[in-house]
């Protein structure tokens, strides 16, 4: 069978080799649950993304949302589809079974969206969107708060989304102006502008709660000042019911690259601040002036599934041109002089397989990292002691950068070797490796761009808690390479990943020391090389231990997989053999503090 949107054995080694998803059965929360309903969740979700999300992928990108009489109109295939993923529970998967969920681990869950997203990038943002935002009411909310809005959203009657962005600050949160103006009735006059709002006007749904970033009239300057407020489209009343329009209007909508399906809006809030209403009704959540604080748990949940997109995007991508390329008759080998002899599949010529095998060392790399990012959720969540949540959670925060960034960098990689491998036909549209790739465009900018990804690596992240989360990472490491050490086919991928990790501890020392000595633009100038040589050593570490249970499926598995377990060695082999020695030069750079960029002036463009 054709797969396209992900291999279901790769998923099956992830899930039960890589990462003993059957292990989180023997904890409490998950105690009902056993492979069995794991598999039949995944399969659900295959299914529902084949017959709802994919048919109309490209429809979608062709036929992008509309402004018309101040809403935003999409084809009519998207509501049907975001339907069937609430009916079948998938909004609601890790809640527990007395609020009406599905009570799965957070690995599970995002393992069954991750067919959403193969399937339809476009459609499955909105319900990712609107878990993100039922989950920070959830934490942060007031009963009140949640009576009134999470239970729709968990109901699926209500979506949400996140309205940070104004036109004038772009990633500059400390500079926004949307204000809040007490109303005297517990309640808040919202007064601002915010643009690239995913999922900001739709009629998937009866309503949409946005979570708005704005600023009291007392907030000090800069991001301690920022506060977080519910601003519903419609009211809603005492009984639940909808009241009349919220004064949130539709501005226009942003027509992009790629990622066309999903509206991409542009708000007014408090335009009509003298009308029926009295302007735009919000509500505080939490306390004053710890709103971004708040909003960081929607955004890193965001960016773990930026990161997620990418890889499906680049899954899907490779996918395709695997199963083109072994049908696809082009040419003959260099050793072939005969012109009459038959053509051979274009999967025989090595620099397509060089190809094909540098997507498949991204994609499956990455994958593995967002489903082990997965897992360090219920980990912290649902380890046993103390200490070892405590210790997920330090973990998941230092990687979240690498999870967001590393995937929207090197599986857009992917999509570009897709269209290569297509040759000709894949910068057409009739194949749908082009809209792959302008689709994943998206991921290096949203969420965070490269550059913030790197700054909060390198500049925060590593140095959190006295660098308890780096110090984790490098045992965890070091702790792969001795078990890697005692098989002798893995010499030749252990020896690299560890020489680099050396040369990167090295590196981070003396970077961390300019920190520390107030050198704040010398150390960070190129912090997008540090990310890159980071998330090298760390995709490295991934693959040393998919290539371990590969050893050990080949030693000990069914021997109809042996391909499978070459072919993830092979993999292994390239990407720790290929890539990972490559950074050598970005860690001299690092290394020299060289200032090429940091020099460069305005004038000499």
């Amino acid at each position: 069978m054709t797969e396209t949107l992900l291999c279901p054995r790769n998923l099956a080694f992830e899930l039960y080799e890589v990462l003993d998803a059957e292990a989180l059965t023997r904890r409490a929360r998950f105690a009902d649950h056993n492979r069995e309903t794991f598999d039949a969740a995944l399969g659900t979700a295959r299914s529902l993304a084949e017959k709802y999300f994919a048919p109309h992928n490209r429809k979608s990108d062709e036929h992008e949302p509309v402004y018309q009489n101040g809403e935003a109109l999409l084809i009519p295939e998207v509501k049907p589809a975001v339907d069937a993923f609430i009916a079948a529970g998938f909004h609601n998967a890790q809640r527990s079974f007395e609020d009406g969920g599905m009570q799965l681990p957070n690995l599970l869950s995002r393992a069954c969206f991750a067919h959403f997203q193969a399937a339809n990038i476009a459609t499955s943002s909105y319900p990712m969107l609107s878990m993100g935002a039922a989950h920070l009411i959830e934490t942060f909310g007031s009963d009140e708060q949640k009576r009134r809005f999470l239970q729709p959203m968990i109901e699926g009657r209500f979506f949400g989304t996140m309205a940070l962005t104004e036109p004038h600050a772009g990633s500059s949160l400390s500079d926004i102006r949307t204000r809040a103006e007490p109303a005297g009735d517990g309640s808040y006059r919202i007064r601002g502008n915010k643009i690239f709002i995913s999922g900001g006007d739709h009629a998937l749904s009866e309503n949409i709660v946005h979570m708005v970033l704005a600023k009291l009239p007392d907030a000090p300057p800069g991001v301690k000042g920022i506060s977080l407020f519910i601003v519903p489209k419609f009211l809603v009343n005492d009984d639940g019911s909808l009241g009349p329009r919220n004064d949130v209007l539709l501005a226009g909508l942003f027509h992009k690259m790629g990622w066309r399906g999903t509206t991409s809006t542009a708000l007014n809030f408090g335009d009509n601040a003298g009308g029926d209403n009295g302007g735009c009704v919000g509500y505080l959540v939490g306390e004053p002036h710890k709103g971004l604080a708040y909003m960081f748990q929607m955004m890193n949940e965001a960016r773990i599934g930026v990161g997620m997109g990418a890889i499906m995007l680049g899954y899907a991508g490779y996918l395709y041109s695997l199963n083109y390329a072994r049908e696809r008759p082009q040419g003959r080998l260099p050793d072939g002089k005969d012109p009459t002899s038959a053509q051979v599949p274009i999967i025989e010529h090595t620099d397509v397989r060089r190809m094909l095998l540098m997507q498949k060392a991204y994609v499956e790399g990455a994958f593995d990292l967002g489903l082990y990012a997965a897992r360090l959720v219920d980990d912290q969540h649902s380890a046993e002691s103390e200490q070892e949540r405590h210790d997920a959670g330090e973990l998941l925060d230092l990687l979240t950068p690498i999870v967001k960034s590393w995937p929207s960098e090197f599986c857009l990689k992917a999509n570009e070797l897709a269209i290569q491998v297509l040759g000709g036909h894949g910068y057409t549209r009739e194949y749908p490796v082009e809209q792959y790739y302008r689709d994943n465009r998206l991921n290096p900018i949203h969420e965070g761009t490269h550059g913030i990804q790197s700054l909060d690596l390198l500049g925060r992240k590593l140095m959190q808690n006295q660098g308890a989360g780096l110090h984790q990472l490098l045992g965890l490491i070091q702790a792969s390479c001795r078990r890697a050490a005692e098989h002798a086919a893995l010499s030749a991928l252990r020896e690299p990943l560890e020489r680099h990790v050396a040369r990167l501890a090295e590196v981070t020392q003396a970077l961390l020391g300019d920190l520390a000595a107030g050198q704040v633009n010398q150390a960070l100038a190129n912090s997008a090389l540090y990310l890159k040589v980071f998330g090298h050593a760390v995709i490295g570490w991934r693959w040393l231990e998919q290539a371990l249970r590969a050893e050990r499926g080949l030693a000990e598995g069914n021997p109809a997989d042996a391909d499978f377990y070459r072919g993830k060695l092979q993999a292994a082999r390239y990407f720790l053999t290929w890539e990972v020695p490559g950074c050598q030069h970005e860690l001299a750079l690092l290394h020299s503090r060289d200032d090429t960029c940091l020099a460069m002036r305005d004038a000499w463009f």
